[in-house]
């Protein structure tokens, strides 16, 4: 798990979407909630999650690091969920997140398929 995620941070910090999209299982299931409560959920295909993620990713157009601390629990050999506390530095401006992703291994390959994160739900419409 540590060698996927860090795959996974150098695409997102370089920018790389469909890096990152790359290494999803589609469709893509996103939960959120908004800041009255209002949780959502939605699915994704490669090109909704593209548009997405390449406005957070590619669109900051300002310098990104991140840094996070895992935690897996297997629910299978082929099945986990990875709770993370995460910091973003974008141009010397942090944020805090928590958030949790389902990863399936499918033909030996571990791919992210849910991505639950809060204070999204402005954004999925």
């Amino acid at each position: 798990m540590d060698e996927w995620f860090r795959r996974y941070d150098a695409l997102a910090e370089a920018g790389d979407v469909a890096g990152t999209a790359d290494l999803a299982m589609f469709p893509l299931n996103t939960v959120t909630d908004d800041g009255a409560g209002q949780g959502s959920a939605r699915q994704l295909d490669r090109a909704a999650y593209l548009e997405m993620m390449g406005g957070v990713l590619a669109g900051g157009g300002g310098d990104l690091t991140m840094e996070s601390r895992r935690t897996p629990y297997f629910l299978t050999g082929s099945l986990v969920v990875v709770f993370t506390d995460a910091e973003f530095t974008v141009d010397g401006a942090k944020q805090r997140v928590r958030y949790a992703d389902l990863l399936v291994k499918s033909d030996g390959q571990w791919r992210f398929q849910t991505m639950v994160q809060g204070g999204w739900g402005g954004q999925a419409g």
